[in-house]
């Protein structure tokens, strides 16, 4: 998970974040992947819980924002709204990593009524504020 590295170079614990490929098929030759803020997936758990509650069998549904964010533009955003700079690296492709990766939920928003509605942005300055009460992480 991408996230708390950057929380980490930010906060002083790491010297910088290593970017792994920026030969990627994708805007910026970045990894996209889809960012979820935390209060959002707890929600759709609790979402999924109480369709449990009054279902049978097994459904797979994917949580998730639907909309993808590369590297960069995570890096960006975390910059932006903590006003904090996260300085990074390039470093090769990692094996096994793939372009683009993001959720449909499409099908959590039918069976759940639940989706997302926290952005990267608001995510970035809420996790930022939880890494500097807790520079240790979780101890």
């Amino acid at each position: 998970n991408l996230f708390p590295f950057i929380t980490q170079v930010a906060i002083g614990k790491r010297e910088r974040l290593s970017v792994f490929g920026s030969d990627w098929p994708t805007r910026d030759g970045t990894g996209v992947r889809d960012y979820i803020h935390v209060v959002d997936l707890a929600l759709g758990h609790v979402s999924a819980l109480r369709h449990c509650a009054r279902s049978t069998g097994f459904t797979p549904i994917n949580l998730g924002t639907g909309r993808g964010t590369s590297v960069l533009e995570l890096v960006k955003a975390f910059e932006q709204a903590t006003g904090r700079p996260v300085p990074y690296q390039i470093v090769g492709r990692r094996a096994g990593d793939i372009a683009e990766c993001y959720a449909d939920a499409g099908l959590a928003l039918r069976l759940l009524q639940w989706r997302a509605t926290r952005d990267v942005k608001q995510m970035c300055a809420d996790g930022w504020r939880w890494q500097q009460g807790n520079p240790s992480g979780y101890s």
